[in-house]
């Protein structure tokens, strides 16, 4: 199934769940004041900005945001939130859509660089991402640590998350560095919901050879948005990767820039 019929309208009508999970203050604050930070004075575009989870209260704080999303349903909702005005987006695939614009900050949260299943993709987002940055610029990426040690010989399933109503479990391809996560939710019968999306798990270190392909260093990786260490016991970290501030700026729509 492509990325796009995955993230339907069914779908964007359901993603958001202001207040909890995702949505909830103790989560979502940390993330806009960082963005915050990295931005500074300059514009922010998101890769995969969805229904504006983290655009919405970034574009409160003064910093003017455009967006790339696949999902024309994912926009829909965001539209319910602000106009076009507000949040300018691009329909399109964050590994080759482009916008027309040059940005201090991109970012790239909560997984999203996983939907890209193959690495070319994910190259190619990080190739995006500097097309879309001033000299100097950062591309900030959100992503899990795959918990490939808690798969013993001949198992292929991590149970991630429990909770009343829900569980939830990723199978593992490890000859592919593909996963499916799997999301299943219980009313009062005897019948669940399931939602599945697929992804390529990416390590830190082949995430910064990416980055290296793109002109870009690492400039710093947390644990988390408030800065905590990143160790190997860490499930999740927060890359910033920075062009140097002397490299040349190009048109984002140059000879050699692909069609979004």
């Amino acid at each position: 199934m492509r990325q796009e019929e995955i993230w339907d309208a069914d779908v964007a009508q359901r993603y958001d769940t202001p207040g909890r999970g995702m949505f909830a203050p103790e989560v979502l604050g940390p993330v806009v004041d960082r963005l915050a930070e990295l931005a500074g004075a300059g514009p922010a575009l998101e890769f995969a900005i969805g229904t504006g989870r983290v655009a919405v209260p970034l574009a409160e704080r003064g910093v003017p945001v455009t967006g790339i999303e696949l999902s024309p349903a994912m926009v829909e909702q965001l539209r319910t939130k602000v106009d076009e005005t507000t949040i300018p987006v691009v329909v399109g695939d964050m590994a080759t859509a482009v916008t027309g614009g040059k940005h201090t900050l991109v970012y790239l949260v909560y997984n999203g660089i996983s939907n890209l299943l193959s690495q070319a993709e994910q190259v190619a987002c990080f190739r995006n991402a500097a097309r879309h940055l001033l000299p100097g610029g950062r591309f900030v990426i959100e992503l899990w640590v795959p918990e490939l040690r808690k798969l013993p010989p001949g198992q292929q399933a991590v149970v991630f998350g429990t909770e009343t109503g829900y569980v939830g479990l990723d199978t593992y391809d490890l000859l592919r560095q593909q996963v499916v996560s799997h999301h299943f939710r219980f009313d009062d019968g005897r019948h669940a919901r399931v939602f599945r999306s697929p992804h390529r798990y990416v390590w830190p270190a082949e995430l910064d050879l990416m980055a290296q392909l793109a002109s870009f260093e690492l400039e710093s990786r947390h644990a988390d948005w408030t800065g905590s260490q990143f160790t190997g016991e860490s499930r999740s970290h927060v890359s910033v990767y920075r062009l140097p501030p002397d490299r040349l700026s190009s048109s984002p729509v140059a000879a050699d820039a692909p069609s979004p």
